[in-house]
Formats: structure tokens, sequence, C-alpha cells
């Protein structure tokens, strides 16, 4: 039987813009900048403000895309190990977030270990969070840090501060090409 949260049936969402996102955080933090740098914030929030409110709907659903492909090569990687992916991935991502009360509030926590969970099973994290009603204001932050936090554990993993993104950007790319 199908689940309802089958990623086929799951909008892919503008994922050229949440990795654009997640790529500057990344070099930021990479960079040892604590906090962004105040020009790369300006024009993030400029491109955020111009997309409007579907816009803001499809980097949604474009930063769950990127989740669900973290997940799953995060579950590939593990696997080759003998490992599973959510327990090797889950506890590390809350205690992470645990630390960040400032940017992730403790109630968002759940949330985003679910949708962590729902993609390392196979499920589409936007289609799991929609049962659940609308996203909030609250859970846009925790969103940007789950997904900048699986790239980056990939890139530890790979020992390349560039990898999470380098191979998203290769599957859009071969995804134009088709």
């Amino acid at each position: 039987m199908s689940s309802t949260c089958d990623p086929r049936h799951a909008p892919v969402g503008d994922v050229s813009a949440a990795l654009m996102m997640i790529d500057s955080r990344l070099k930021a933090v990479y960079d040892g900048r604590t906090e962004p740098d105040p020009d790369q914030q300006a024009l993030l929030d400029h491109f955020a403000a111009s997309l409007g409110p579907e816009g803001i709907d499809g980097m949604l659903d474009g930063t769950c895309t990127l989740i669900f492909m973290f997940m799953q090569w995060l579950r590939a990687a593990y696997e080759d190990h003998g490992k599973d992916v959510i327990e090797c991935v889950v506890p590390d991502l809350v205690a992470t977030m645990r630390m960040m009360p400032r940017s992730v509030r403790p109630e968002a926590i759940p949330t985003m270990a679910g949708l962590v969970i729902a993609a390392g099973t196979g499920l589409s994290p936007s289609l799991w969070r929609k049962q659940y009603g609308d996203w909030t204001r609250d859970e846009m932050t925790p969103l940007e840090a789950t997904a900048f936090l699986l790239a980056e554990h990939i890139n530890r993993l790979t020992d390349d501060r560039d990898f999470a993104t380098r191979v998203i950007a290769e599957v859009l790319s071969e995804t134009d090409e088709a």
C-alpha cells in the first residue's frame, strides 16, 4: 500500500533557492563567521521578500526536498558501513539543535527530528509535515538549520566542505539537461 507521504506525490519546490541559502550559511560558518555577513543577509532577505507567498512555499518545499536528498545520501553511506542512518544522524542533530536555543526553539526540535526521520525512512518531509497543518513562522529557522546541519554532516563525513551542495547541484544540472 502506498503512503500518503510517498515522495512521488510531493512538490519538489525551489531546490535551487534552498540550496543557495544553505550554501551561503555553510560558507559563512566555514569562514569562521558566527553572525551572517550583513551584505549577504541583506541579499538573502531581499531575495526571500521578492518570492512572495507562492515563492516562499516553493522554498519551503525545496528545503524539504534537500532534507530528503541529504538523508537518502546519508542512508546509502551509512548502510554501506552496516549502520542505521536514523541512529547515526538524529541524536547528533537533536543534540546540536538543543545547543542553538536562539535559533531553534525547543518545541520545534521534535518536528525537525520527525522531518529527518520521515526522510530517512523514505517519506516526503513536506508531506509528512503537511499532515499536521501549515508551517509556522517559528519553524522557518529550525527548518533551515536542519538542512544546514545535514549538509554539514555530509561534508564532515566526506572531509569536503562543498560536497553536499556540489552533489545536489550536479543532480539539478542533470535534471536540467534531461
